[in-house]
């Protein structure tokens, strides 16, 4: 299993920090799309690390059109000398029309036509054929010599999609190298209906289980000292309470019967009751949500829960476990 690090933050911090993940032994280092844009630090991450891979978890695609994304991540794959991985969500509709005023509909299908066009315009660029990709919502018909970068002897990154819908799911399987697994997940939600959705987008592409890659982040409740687990305990119950409250999110809640807690979370979240909403969040929910270990178990609970379903996770250490305890729990997951 691989393990991934996040080098979310200032510019300042982000050199260090990707060089820190690789001397942990982290396998990669993400930025995610929050207060920063995610490709931006990835330039210094490249150029500062020399084997681990480096991307994005995620970046909006429907943000940016399919060349601006195409272009950027080639040259990322470039900086970081074939080491860059694409990662690409699909956020939702309010924020998509109303945070960055931006066409919204049929999701899953858009997607499905983005990564097509990224495919068609690193085609072109890599081995100087016409560009020619006309769809439904993208339409890319032209590339001269001045627009193009032209080959790359690393070819173009692996493209790796977000996905928690069935749809979403099958659309990852089908034209993605891999999929990032929402950590608002569970292992129930895991065997019942993403791997099931991901063999049948597999089987659409007639493609096998051994060219994918499924990971993503992982909840961990620990600590070095009972108050920092209570600690880590709330923020994480917290944490799980602001994704409950998404609608889209609400069948991983329906399958554990819990339907009616997203229901309660979502009313909440519209009055901007966001504290009070983490006292929805029982224990049983937390186990259900989050591996719950001290330091030393940790990498033990998240292999016997994870190990025959995921090929990497996301973990990004926690407060108080200390630097020698975090690469102790990679090396154990490595194995």
């Amino acid at each position: 299993m691989k393990v991934d690090g996040m080098v979310d933050g200032g510019f300042a911090d982000v050199g260090a920090r990707a060089q820190e993940l690789e001397a942990l032994g982290y396998d990669g280092a993400f930025t995610s799309e929050t207060q920063h844009d995610p490709f931006l630090p990835l330039a210094i991450a490249s150029t500062t690390t020399s084997t681990i891979e480096v991307g994005t978890s995620i970046a909006v695609a429907f943000a940016r059109t399919p060349m601006m994304t195409a272009a950027i991540a080639n040259d990322l794959q470039i900086a970081s000398q074939g080491r860059f991985v694409l990662g690409l969500g699909s956020q939702i509709k309010p924020h998509i029309e109303r945070r960055f005023s931006m066409p919204w509909s049929r999701p899953a299908a858009r997607m499905r036509e983005y990564v097509l066009a990224l495919r068609a315009i690193w085609t072109a660029w890599h081995e100087e054929s016409k560009l020619n990709f006309r769809g439904d919502f993208y339409t890319h018909t032209l590339m001269t010599p001045f627009f193009s970068p032209g080959p790359s002897e690393y070819g173009a990154p692996k493209v790796w999609l977000a996905a928690v819908g069935k749809r979403m799911t099958e659309v990852a399987g089908e034209v993605a190298d891999g999929m990032i697994v929402h950590a608002f997940t569970t292992e129930k939600y895991l065997r019942e209906v993403t791997i099931p959705s991901i063999d049948r987008g597999l089987a659409t592409a007639g493609r096998s289980r051994d060219s994918f890659e499924l990971g993503g982040p992982m909840l961990v409740v620990t600590g070095s000292t009972e108050e920092q687990m209570a600690e880590s305990a709330q923020a994480t119950k917290q944490q799980i309470a602001f994704y409950g409250s998404t609608p889209s999110y609400r069948p991983v809640l329906a399958l554990h019967g819990w339907g009616d807690v997203g229901d309660e979370l979502n009313a909440m979240s519209k009055r901007g009751r966001w504290v009070e909403m983490g006292e929805l969040i029982t224990d049983e929910i937390l186990d259900a949500f989050a591996v719950v270990a001290e330091p030393e178990d940790v990498a033990g609970k998240v292999r016997a829960r994870f190990g025959l379903l995921l090929d990497r996770i996301s973990w990004y250490g926690s407060p108080g476990v200390s630097s020698e305890a975090t690469r102790a729990v990679v090396a154990e997951l490595q194995e």
